[in-house]
């Protein structure tokens, strides 16, 4: 057993789901370095791995700048309570057009090493935004949807393919 009851983890999770909703309502995303300890290491496989707590800031609201309203939904979870983590399958989910109820989305799992307090101490993103994103922002922009701005971050590793 880890040292969080399956409680703690749903609690910390539901808290993450929560700042994450907001964030996507305001198009405010420095709150959400806030989920995170000081020392977070969070492993982004497109972009990198960040360092603490102000470098997961500054990466989340400039990768968040073109899309400031996407959601995050998971449809699936897992506790691994030896491990104190969560693993997700979250839906990266392009804002709605309106009068188009057609989801523009692609998968990412998502794992979270919980820390205490409502912190995370980890993150890992596992996903291919390279095959997966562009597509789905293709076909979302061909629809009528709008960046807010150029995007401001860049993928370090890009896999091409499948």
């Amino acid at each position: 057993m880890g040292k969080f009851d399956r409680a703690e983890l749903e609690q910390g999770l539901a808290h993450y789901e929560q700042v994450v909703e907001r964030c996507s309502a305001s198009g405010d995303w420095s709150p959400f370095a806030d989920l995170f300890t000081e020392d977070v290491e969070y492993i982004e496989h497109a972009y990198g791995t960040f360092r603490g707590r102000e470098a997961v800031r500054r990466w989340i609201v400039n990768v968040t700048a073109p899309f400031p309203h996407m959601r995050f939904p998971h449809y699936w979870v897992a506790f691994d309570e030896v491990n104190d983590a969560i693993v997700l399958g979250i839906k990266n989910l392009l804002p709605d057009l309106a009068g188009d109820d057609t989801e523009y989305w692609f998968p990412n799992i998502t794992r979270l090493v919980y820390a205490g307090n409502g912190l995370f101490s980890s993150e890992e993103d596992i996903y291919n935004p390279a095959r997966d994103a562009s597509r789905v922002v293709g076909e979302w922009v061909r629809a009528g949807g709008r960046m807010q701005s150029a995007p401001r971050e860049h993928m370090k590793h890009i896999v091409t393919g499948g």
